[in-house]
């Protein structure tokens, strides 16, 4: 059987055992009903999802986007069909808790099969991303009663989530929102609002659409502090918790995308008066928690959703170099340096070949394990055994969480282009998949914050927090990486670890540089650059974990082994030294960009 070029069941089952030890996750309560044998059941079922339902409409429902005929959203059919089969299958509560209906299995195995369905067809699974992540969120911090109306029916597919907080005039801007909640004389709330920018915003692919609202309570504080959350429903469930009436919910229209064109993209309208339930104007909205705690509520969501981007990003990236890496082994073209006659060779026998798929190598199959990490840290945040440990946990993913959803957003992209230019003229054409894959992944830089945005939150916010506590933690794990690399006693680890030590000591002087005269503006005005740096000193780390693990099967001759060996070396060699200049322009405090006049542009 030929192996997968949706995603490599091999990798997933090296990184999530010979590496992460995600077996003795079954030790913990938590997971004690589990096993390696149950993880890999759960795995095959997703592969076999992924392969059956997912993949065959991928290029079916990015040349037949849905269309709004000012009613409804037509979507193909094929979309509804595959999410049916997710839900039966108990995907969308799979890592949640079994007294609402989930399976409890360890976030970083729900985190490798959701990287099969993103690189099946990234456009259908959003609907499902978009879904887990509502539910984990009311879950986290809905009462009883709106957990039983409207959490446990995502959990059998009858309703869908989406996250609306973009507005016109705001964007990213979450502070300048200006959709309104006005609390009724029965408790209730009437939503009144415009949003933009919202996936799965509506559809007939599940009875009911669930759509969680940020919006303004009359008299709360301004700015971030007085935005609340609520619950605003497209159909009001009835009694018995069917859909009911239709809210006062419709959309402005859809927007069409570059990439990503299964996923219907809308501007709703919240309390236009199309629809009066009750005779009164305006949506009928649920307040989850208290007022004006919307926003640190709608993090839950907001920091899974980043993940989650960073994930997809990555599953295009990795699906991307293994139909590249097919198409190089199957296309004769050429001859070896030298060589005038004889028959032509596959061009994966050409150096330069050989360098666009390594590069990709180590982009994708270094972000995946990058995303596994952040799933082992969500389970060990959850449930390590003490206090410490689970704090330690919480911290790590808190400073990564930035890097998690950009950098494979940059580089993995950057994959999708090498493997266009692998195929050659044939990538540029619709026939062959690596077009749209490049498509798809372009908008992973921008949604669930820009590059820029998450560059502020790393370089602003995530390494000064409480005294630069999260990057001492961060270091000091990365410590204890270095001395197992130099207790190996293989002079190549060893050259590493000693690499990766000097970079990240020059990443720690940076940083501690960069805010020494208490200059915010000339801090943050290259920020990108610092997220940029700080991404490739992690990845540096997580390839040597990596080289680590695989040393026993590349020292048998195994070809994995040695594989990874390889993307290992090529990225301390070759993309490593890239934060070298990175570095010296942040030293330097260069302020070419915050001096520029917009009137030379």
């Amino acid at each position: 059987m030929n192996p997968s070029v949706i995603m490599s069941a091999r990798d997933i089952e090296f990184l999530l055992y010979d590496w992460l030890d995600v077996a003795s996750l079954t030790e913990r309560d938590r997971f004690s009903d589990h096993s390696r044998e149950t993880f890999d059941q759960v795995l095959r079922l997703c592969q076999d999802l992924a392969t059956t339902y997912f993949a065959p409409h991928n290029r079916e429902s990015d040349l037949h986007e849905p269309t709004f005929d000012g009613e409804r959203v037509h979507i193909v059919p094929a979309v509804g069909k595959a999410l049916r089969a997710f839900a039966d299958a108990g995907m969308v509560g799979a890592a949640m808790d079994y007294e609402i209906g989930g399976m409890q299995l360890p976030h970083v195995v729900h985190t490798a099969c959701m990287s099969w369905f993103h690189a099946a067809n990234v456009g259908t699974t959003a609907y499902a991303m978009l879904t887990v992540g509502n539910a984990n969120l009311l879950a986290a911090h809905g009462s009883p009663e709106q957990i039983d109306r409207f959490v446990r029916p995502m959990l059998d597919g009858r309703n869908f989530g989406t996250m609306a907080l973009s507005e016109p005039q705001a964007g990213s801007s979450l502070a300048d929102i200006t959709t309104r909640a006005v609390p009724q004389e029965d408790g209730g709330y009437r939503i009144f609002g415009r949003k933009m920018w919202i996936s799965g915003g509506d559809h007939d692919l599940s009875e009911n659409i669930v759509h969680l609202v940020l919006a303004r309570i009359p008299g709360a504080p301004e700015g971030t502090r007085g935005i609340s959350l609520f619950i605003v429903p497209k159909f009001l469930p009835d009694a018995d918790g069917k859909p009911g009436e239709r809210n006062d919910v419709v959309l402005a229209g859809i927007n069409h995308k570059m990439g990503w064109r299964g996923t219907v993209n809308t501007a709703p309208v919240f309390g236009d008066g199309n629809f009066r339930p009750g005779g009164a104007a305006g949506a009928i909205g649920y307040l989850v928690g208290e007022p004006n705690h919307g926003m640190a509520q709608m993090f839950t969501m907001m920091n899974e959703a980043r993940i989650g981007v960073g994930l997809a990003a990555t599953a295009l990236g990795y699906t991307g170099y293994l139909k590249a890496l097919d198409y190089a082994r199957n296309r004769p073209q050429g001859r070896p340096i030298g060589t005038r006659g004889g028959a032509q060779v596959d061009i994966v026998e050409h150096p330069d070949v050989r360098r666009m798929l390594l590069a990709q190598k180590s982009y994708a199959e270094g972000a995946l394990a990058l995303q596994l990490y952040c799933g082992r840290l969500v389970d060990e945040q959850r449930t390590a055994a003490t206090e410490s440990d689970r704090t330690r946990a919480a911290t790590l993913l808190r400073i990564l969480t930035p890097i998690a959803k950009s950098w494979p957003s940059q580089w993995c992209l950057t994959a999708n282009d090498l493997a266009i230019q692998v195929h050659g003229g044939a990538g540029y054409t619709r026939d062959y998949d690596v077009e749209q894959h490049y498509r798809d992944n372009r908008l992973n830089p921008i949604h669930e914050g820009t590059h820029g945005i998450q560059s502020l939150d790393l370089l602003g916010r995530q390494v000064t927090l409480d005294d630069g506590a999260a990057l001492a933690t961060l270091s000091e794990t990365i410590a204890i990486t270095l001395i197992a690399a130099r207790a190996s006693g293989d002079t190549e680890l060893i050259d590493f670890a000693g690499a990766l030590e000097a970079t990240l000591n020059r990443l720690a002087a940076t940083t501690a540089g960069l805010w020494r005269d208490g200059d915010p503006e000339a801090a943050l005005a290259n920020s990108a650059v610092y997220l940029e740096a700080f991404g490739h000193v992690i990845m540096a780390w997580i390839w040597l974990q990596l080289a680590l693990a695989a040393t026993p099967l590349a020292a048998r001759g195994d070809a994995f082994g040695l594989g990874k060996r390889a993307a290992a070396r090529y990225f301390f060699r070759w993309e490593l030294p890239r934060t070298t200049p990175q570095f010296e322009l942040l030293d330097s405090r260069d302020r070419t960009t915050a001096d520029l006049d917009p009137a030379w542009l």
